[in-house]
């Protein structure tokens, strides 16, 4: 590839990065939301996090079955009550590094 094609393919990714972040940003931000779908968007970063983390959580990698012994789960547990109980992001990943670690010496 040459060196305008290098360009013309960064400032291609740069706009499909861009544009789907701005545009609802600039044809929204002067708008008053209806509250049901201001209380909607405020839900969509939680279901996102669930959908990438359920299948580590309560599925085997290879046949996907569910399996609720899974180390992930038991370590996911407690770290999510430390973190309801605290508050606090720096000891939840400490707690839950310590306990994933722990699980995975006796788990193996």
């Amino acid at each position: 590839m040459s060196l305008p094609d290098y360009l013309l393919l960064m400032v291609g990714m740069g706009a499909v990065t861009y544009l789907p972040r701005f545009i609802p940003l600039a044809l929204l931000s002067r708008r008053q939301l209806p509250r049901w779908l201001a209380d909607w968007l405020d839900l969509v970063p939680a279901a996102i996090l669930s959908s990438i983390i359920a299948p580590i959580l309560f599925a085997t990698e290879k046949t996907r079955t569910l399996d609720l012994g899974r180390k992930e789960l038991l370590v996911a547990v407690p770290t999510l009550l430390f973190a309801l109980k605290t508050r606090s992001l720096a000891g939840t990943v400490v707690v839950g590094m310590a306990l994933y670690w722990l699980a995975g010496m006796i788990m193996g």
